[in-house]
């Protein structure tokens, strides 16, 4: 009860402390709230009473998914990416440009994503690390790097974006990158050689003995040991990098450098965080407005802002980067290669509602999903289509005025790869690859209006069938294969980097 009643004690004078600091510099206090505080908060905003609960991706459950094709698509008419609101058909690449795809953009952000604010800080990047590395038998430079947020603003905010750039030193002239969200960690840290080492432990004992006499005596009884032990260097005799070999490996052997970029480190994956991250230091502290960004499009900016610092970085081909990930890391990477054009190809692995997969489709993961505890990742207008009762009656997917197609659909004619795996081995249904599939053909249009090649198939979404597990559809530059193994793109990583260099002419 005391240790309750401390942790309480101590909550709240932290929150006087941080109003008391914002109240003296003028600033408006931090907002905290839970999850469920935030989104009831959205849903006032909204006029929203209540949401459709979403459905158990267990099977046996009451309430579980569908995962009848007959029942999977109530609206099986797909909002058409070539016709403008007015009902005149886009006929060329630049009514595309000019016309179709800002109505898209307004549309997708307004309703899905959320819109980039009109005024967000700058990002000053340094270095914190430059390691050589030596990473199976290629060499490395790895540097971590911390972009930091301008927040003096909002000073109550502190964001930090963290992210490893690891480039071959084997290779002529710059390299193309792959950019993925990922936790970063140096991939082979150089290790102190064995007289430094030496030192290290003989300083270390010194250190301990000062701080604990007692342990002199242990020390005395084992005095060959050594407290500080060196890592397992780099395997000289390693084998030759195959499809069987990390993700990271295959790229640095086929000449690419990679960078991981921690997505937490630029915005929290939960409700509770959305006054904090970019999204609070942006907002003061406050909480969204219905048009604000999500996770999902924070994620995006940071990756742009990597960006940013790849292109001073004479190492990096900043014309050949690419942007990767996998889950609701692959929702990102959709999100990101579509808003910014920077970026030259895609990898997205496995992203299901929210990323590839049509929201008005009903098969495994539904909008009632992300409405529900996921919704944090979309702008609060996203719930209005889970909701069960409101001031403006109710809605679902079907009502969305856009789709996932289109999302894709503003990624042409960059090359773009969807990759699945199979539920066999861990890709669940609930991801619905066959509604991933069904976007992909219809975003074929936009690629070919563009005079991009797409899957090479009609663009008739509810005729054409998911072709078997392990077929390559890689021939245009909207790419698409599922691959035999689990929830990960890595077995399709080494079908992705020879179709990556193709489109972008590089050669090692």
């Amino acid at each position: 009860m005391k240790k309750v009643l401390f942790s309480l004690l101590f909550a709240s004078a932290s929150a006087m402390a941080q109003n008391v600091a914002s109240s003296k510099e003028g600033l408006p206090p931090l907002v905290t709230f839970t999850d469920q505080q935030d989104r009831e908060n959205m849903m006032q905003q909204l006029g929203i009473k209540r949401l459709r609960p979403g459905p158990s991706g267990n099977e046996s459950a009451p309430n579980h998914a569908n995962y009848d094709e007959a029942t999977a698509n109530p609206c099986p008419t797909l909002p058409d990416a070539l016709t403008l609101k007015n009902g005149k058909k886009v006929s060329s690449p630049e009514d595309w440009w000019n016309k179709r795809r800002p109505e898209l953009v307004e549309d997708i952000e307004r309703e899905i994503y959320g819109k980039l604010p009109k005024k967000i800080p700058q990002v000053s990047w340094t270095i914190k690390i430059t390691d050589k590395e030596l990473v199976g038998r290629t060499p490395v430079i790895a540097k971590q790097l911390i972009g930091h947020v301008d927040n003096s603003e909002y000073p109550l905010i502190n964001v930090d974006i963290n992210m490893l750039l690891v480039v071959p030193t084997n290779v002529k002239g710059p390299v193309p990158v792959l950019i993925m969200f990922g936790r970063p960690s140096f991939p082979a840290p150089a290790q102190p050689s064995p007289e430094h080492m030496e030192k290290l432990n003989a300083s270390f004992k010194d250190m301990m003995i000062k701080h604990d006499p007692s342990l002199k005596a242990i020390f005395d009884q084992y005095p060959a040991y050594t407290p500080i032990t060196r890592l397992p260097g780099p395997n000289f005799f390693a084998p030759p990098v195959n499809g069987e070999s990390p993700s990271t490996e295959q790229l640095l052997a086929a000449g690419w450098g990679y960078v991981t970029l921690d997505p937490a480190s630029i915005q929290a994956d939960n409700g509770a965080g959305l006054t904090r991250g970019i999204i609070g230091l942006v907002n003061k502290g406050q909480p969204r407005k219905p048009d604000d960004w999500g996770a999902l499009r924070a994620w995006a900016w940071g990756a742009a802002r990597a960006l940013d610092y790849l292109e001073t970085d004479p190492a990096v081909d900043a014309k050949r980067v690419g942007i990767e990930g996998v889950s609701r890391y692959g929702k990102a990477a959709l999100v990101t290669l579509a808003f910014e054009p920077r970026f030259a190809i895609g990898l997205i692995g496995s992203s299901g509602k929210g990323g590839s997969t049509l929201h008005r489709r009903v098969f495994g993961e539904a909008v009632e999903n992300l409405t529900g505890g996921l919704y944090y990742w979309m702008a609060g207008n996203y719930l209005k289509y889970g909701a069960a009762e409101a001031s403006f009656g109710t809605k679902t997917g079907c009502d969305l005025p856009v789709d996932s197609h289109e999302l894709i659909a503003l990624c042409a004619p960059r090359p773009t790869f969807i990759s699945y795996g199979i539920p066999e081995k861990g890709d669940a249904k609930w991801l619905d690859q066959q509604g991933s599939y069904m976007a992909t053909i219809a975003a074929g249009s936009v690629f070919k209006l563009l005079g991009a090649k797409d899957l090479g198939v009609s663009n008739d979404y509810m005729k054409e069938k998911m072709p078997p597990v392990n077929t390559d559809m890689l021939e245009g530059h909207l790419a698409w294969r599922q691959h035999d193994g689990g929830h990960t793109d890595w077995p399709n990583m080494q079908h992705f980097i020879p179709w990556a260099n193709k489109f972008l002419k590089y050669e090692k």
